[in-house]
Formats: structure tokens, sequence, C-alpha cells
């Protein structure tokens, strides 16, 4: 299977299925040196693993990391940093029952198609569970980062149509606190209870829901972003639309700018500290592909959790039209866990874009080569 490897200098490798051994990650360039501990990666992990709420999957993983290569005295090495979670709560007799048939909105089908076999049991690589490695390598991603003064942020925005104002709300005025310890991510008390009502009838019409995850940069220099065809926009893209039942994503404004005027949408620019900033932030911190120096802001579309307990109609392996009704251990949402898998592949692509942006301007170089100059 090729397309299991992100990044250009700070580069993964996850594997794993959902009812295999385990799941794990290779990280490969990340610089020696990084303070770093299991502990570091368990915090994030923690905050993805299932049977944390109500509205989560009730499979019971503790999700505990082993770091097999790569750190040495709780330091980086600058060597491939190699992680392990084992699968340890498996129960695949609750998915034999769909190995004759596709489960509607799930990529059964597909993988069928692109391989002539599936793993049936969780949905193999295509579950929600091969997130594990890419939190893994968001956790030292993001701690990276924070050594330069950089800090990456998601929460949820909106569950169904229970949101809360983001656009023009400062990130010093949102309830971080509230978003990670209430079970919707959602950073307003309200707003959350409103979303739990909501969910809770979702689980009583044996149905599931959508919604939102926003994401905020702080501490972006300008200038980061490879032109044309690796822009950060669209490497953000791309790593965020990797993220299985993501359906949509926006930079800044996103969809609204395609209904304003250029009088409205463009960000005036002005000198303040005799640095140059914006009056406003409708690009979301990017500018032609390259970051202004502003707040990055981004957001993620999630579709409702396909497996529901309703009766559908679907086809099986031998092309007959067939009713089921599936059973076993599954989020009526999936948008709380996936808060962190945002935040992580938003630090892995920001972070890659970083340090190869160590080798655009001749005068940087000579700067870090012959620093006494």
């Amino acid at each position: 299977m090729a397309g299991s490897t992100f990044g250009t200098i700070f580069k993964i490798t996850t594997w794993g299925e959902s009812h295999g051994a385990g799941i794990g990650v290779v990280v490969d360039g990340c610089p020696a040196g990084l303070k770093l501990c299991a502990e570091d990666i368990q915090a994030f992990l923690d905050r993805r693993k299932p049977g944390s709420s109500r509205y989560a999957t009730q499979r019971k993983e503790s999700d505990c990391v082993e770091i097999l290569s790569g750190i040495f005295e709780d330091r980086t090495t600058g060597t491939p940093i190699s992680m392990l979670v084992r699968n340890t709560a498996q129960r695949s007799a609750d998915y034999s029952d769909i190995a004759s048939y596709y489960r509607p909105g799930h990529a059964d089908y597909t993988f069928d198609q692109k391989y002539g076999f599936r793993d049936y049991r969780g949905g193999g690589r295509s579950s929600g569970r091969e997130t594990i490695g890419r939190v893994a390598a968001g956790a030292i991603a993001s701690k990276l980062l924070a050594e330069l003064g950089i800090t990456v942020t998601a929460y949820t925005q909106a569950i169904g149509d229970i949101a809360i104002p983001d656009a023009d709300c400062p990130i010093s005025l949102l309830d971080l606190e509230e978003a990670r310890t209430n079970p919707t991510g959602l950073p307003d008390k309200d707003a959350s209870l409103r979303a739990e009502a909501y969910l809770k009838q979702c689980m009583e019409n044996m149905d599931s829901a959508g919604g939102i995850i926003a994401c905020r940069v702080c501490g972006m220099p300008a200038g980061i972003g490879e032109p044309v065809f690796d822009k950060l926009d669209a490497t953000l893209a791309k790593a965020i639309l990797s993220i299985g039942a993501v359906k949509a994503f926006e930079i800044g404004d996103g969809v609204k700018v395609s209904v304003t005027n250029g009088s409205t949408n463009n960000d005036s620019f002005r000198m303040q500290d005799q640095k140059v900033t914006k009056t406003t932030n409708h690009a979301g911190g990017i500018l032609g592909g390259i970051s202004d120096g502003s707040e990055l802001i981004l957001r993620a579309h999630f579709k409702p959790t396909p497996s529901i307990f309703q009766k559908q109609e679907t086809v099986n392996q031998n092309g007959e039209n067939i009713t089921v009704q599936i059973r076993g251990r599954h989020d009526p949402v999936i948008v709380p866990r996936a808060v962190v898998v945002v935040e992580s592949m938003t630090a892995i692509t920001v972070l890659d874009l970083l340090l190869q942006n160590m080798t655009s301007r001749m005068d940087k170089i000579k700067q870090f080569y012959n620093p006494i100059e």
C-alpha cells in the first residue's frame, strides 16, 4: 500500500490495522536534542483514546505508547523515532458478518475494488484507529514548535447545528480549559450541554452526528510555505483531508469569500511597533500560499459517523440487494476525539514547512554556517 508517508523533511510513516497486533508510526527528520519522553506522547494519545465518554466508542483501550527507537536519556538522537501502541481489546467477531457485504458510508466497497481483498475487522487501515500514529507524531511536532514559540490549538466549533462564534473571536476569549474537560470539545459550557442533549437524541434514534473542528496556529512567522504546488494552505488541505471522515476544509473565511467583495475581503496592511501587520484576517494567515505572520485559522468539516444502528440498504459480494443492521462499538460522533488529530496533522505540516524554509534564503544560510559574520 502506497500513501502511508507524509512530509518532506519531518516525515512520518504510519502502519497497522484496527484489529491487528498494534498501530504505530516512524518519525524521521526530528532534530537531535529535543527533550522528549513517553509521557509527552501519552498526553496526546489520551485525548483521542476510546471509551473516554458516553459519546465515544466503548472499546476499552489504554493506548499506551512504547517508544522503540530514536530517544536516549529523554532526548531525541536525530535518528528515526519508532512508536508502537498495541491493540488489546479487539472484538473481531463483531465484524464477522460484514465480510460478505458493503457497509453504507464506509470504505468496504472501494477497498475491495482497489485490492480485491480487504480486512473487514473494523475497517483495517480505513479505521479511525489509524490516527493513533498521526497523534503520536503530532505530539513530537507540537513540542518542537513550542520550542520556537509556536502553538497549535484545535477545538470543536460545531456539532450538528450547535456552533460557537469563531471567526471574529480571539483565541484568548475561548474557554479552552472547558473544551479539554467536557465530552464535546466545545469551548463553551452552554453550547456543550446543548450538543450533549442533541447527541443523546441521535443515540436514541440510532443515528449519528457530524460537526466542525477549528484549529488556530499562533506565533507563526511570515514567509512559510512553498509557492505553487506546496503552498501552506494546499499542504494543510492535503493533511487535513487525509483524515478519515473529513469532507471539507477551510482557511480563514473559507467558503464565505465566494459571496463577498474585494473591498470587504481584502486585509489592509499597516505598521505597528515597526512591524507589518493586518487590520483584519479574512485570509486566515496565508497569502499566495505563504504565511503572512497573522494567526493561522483553519476548519475541518466532518461527516456523521457512518456506523449507525438503523436498518440500511446495501449490496453483498454476490451482487444481491440486502437490508442490514450493523452492530458493534461505534462513536455517535467523531468530532470530539478527532480534535487532537486535526491539531496533530496541522503541527506536522507547519513544522515540515518551517524546516523546508531554512534553505530558502542565502542570507539565512550564511548566517547559520558563518554566525560570526
